[in-house]
């Protein structure tokens, strides 16, 4: 089963849905703002996120086109109207479904499994053992970096930090999910970690100007392969 991040302000229905789906096999977690739920999302990494359109601090459709700056987490969309241009919005926003209110339990159960199996694998697969990225390459199973050829000899959170880049190689990470992977779900705030680990990896790596591991000011960082030798 999935584990599913619940983003609605209304405690009721917040009840009513993890009693729900938890009673068909899911975890479930659940935040209660915008922002909170941006938050989780990247802390926890769930499977799937539900969202509710109408939230105190934010527009559902702009939390939903945050978490799109950094994440493929499939989207369910929840909204008291089924307004056809508001459904075009969050779907074009990066929403992968849309449910009206009232919807049953099966409805909503229907639509998560449904959107679980079109979407299929993670970008980078658990099982996968080297990340072949240009000019890097990342052996996860012997902790190995060998950049344009030679290698580099990293520390186990420089590695940490850099296999977590890697396997998302082109997306932002930001510092939450970064120190979520790396230091542990007890870390969120804590992002001159994050900082002062890149700054030790684009030394070992040549990358004084970012050019490899490139900055999202606010936000966090990303990977962008190079050729080999550039």
């Amino acid at each position: 089963m999935a584990h599913v991040l619940v983003i609605d302000d209304d405690h009721s229905l917040l009840r009513a849905l993890r009693l729900g789906l938890e009673a068909e096999g899911h975890d479930v977690s659940t935040a209660v703002n915008g922002e909170r739920g941006i938050s989780q999302t990247a802390l926890l990494s769930p499977d799937i996120v539900v969202l509710d359109i109408g939230l105190p601090d934010m527009d559902g459709l702009v939390v939903s086109q945050r978490i799109r700056q950094w994440s493929d987490v499939p989207i369910i969309i929840l909204s008291a109207t089924g307004d056809e241009h508001r459904k075009i919005d969050a779907l074009n926003g990066g929403a992968d479904d849309y449910v009206t209110k009232p919807f049953s339990m099966g409805e909503l159960e229907a639509r998560i499994r449904a959107v679980l199996r079109n979407r299929g694998a993670e970008p980078a697969e658990a099982g996968e053992a080297t990340l072949d990225l240009g000019s890097l390459i990342v052996d996860l199973v012997h902790h190995e970096v060998f950049h344009n050829g030679e290698k580099v000899d990293l520390t186990s959170k420089e590695f940490g930090v850099l296999a977590y880049l890697g396997r998302y190689a082109g997306k932002t990470c930001t510092y939450q999910m970064i120190l979520g992977a790396v230091w542990g779900t007890g870390y969120g705030d804590e992002a001159a970690y994050v900082h002062a680990y890149v700054h030790r990896l684009r030394q070992k790596l040549n990358d004084e100007h970012g050019t490899l591991i490139q900055t999202t000011p606010g936000v966090g960082y990303s990977l962008q392969p190079v050729l080999a030798g550039s």
